[in-house]
């Protein structure tokens, strides 16, 4: 199968190491969404689509490459995100919650141009926005080793 992953991460680029991560295990090419024309992706079986979270969705650029994607059949994708969801109040299980609510325009744009959403992953990711940088952000140190492991078997899940 052959996979790529397109992403866009620019604020402390978290989101890039759990696309690396996905990428290893699915031996697929990791791009950001501003080197990767839309055409191409249909030249994959598998696309991975991630950004970090703002103001409840996906990075605007990731959203934006979506909508000028081609019309696709048999294709198949994933989403992927980390956000400044404080995790440690929250639990596990309300972050997995939120991801699947953020990524709702997102698969919804991708399901509008033909792919079959076949999983979605979603972990914690350090964050300085706003008034968060005059307390040191939260969700310190995220993604952490424990994140890139769940990502790994979230990828290795979906390989099969």
């Amino acid at each position: 199968m052959k996979c790529l992953i397109v992403v866009y991460s620019y604020h402390h680029h978290k989101t890039q190491k759990i696309a690396e991560v996905l990428g290893k295990v699915f031996d697929a090419q990791v791009k950001s969404s501003q080197q990767t024309n839309q055409e191409e992706v249909l030249n994959y079986d598998l696309v991975g689509f991630g950004s970090g979270i703002d103001s409840g969705k996906n990075y605007k650029e990731l959203l934006d490459f979506a909508d000028k994607l081609p019309q696709a059949t048999d294709k198949k994708a994933f989403v992927f995100s980390t956000s400044g969801m404080p995790v440690g109040i929250s639990g596990q299980r309300r972050v997995e919650e939120y991801t699947s609510k953020c990524h709702r325009t997102l698969k919804e744009t991708l399901q509008s141009k033909g792919y079959t959403i076949v999983g979605e992953f979603g972990c914690a990711g350090f964050n300085t926005n706003k008034f968060l940088k005059y307390f040191g952000g939260i969700n310190k140190g995220r993604p952490n080793s424990e994140d890139l492991k769940q990502a790994e078997e979230f990828a290795s899940k979906l390989k099969k």
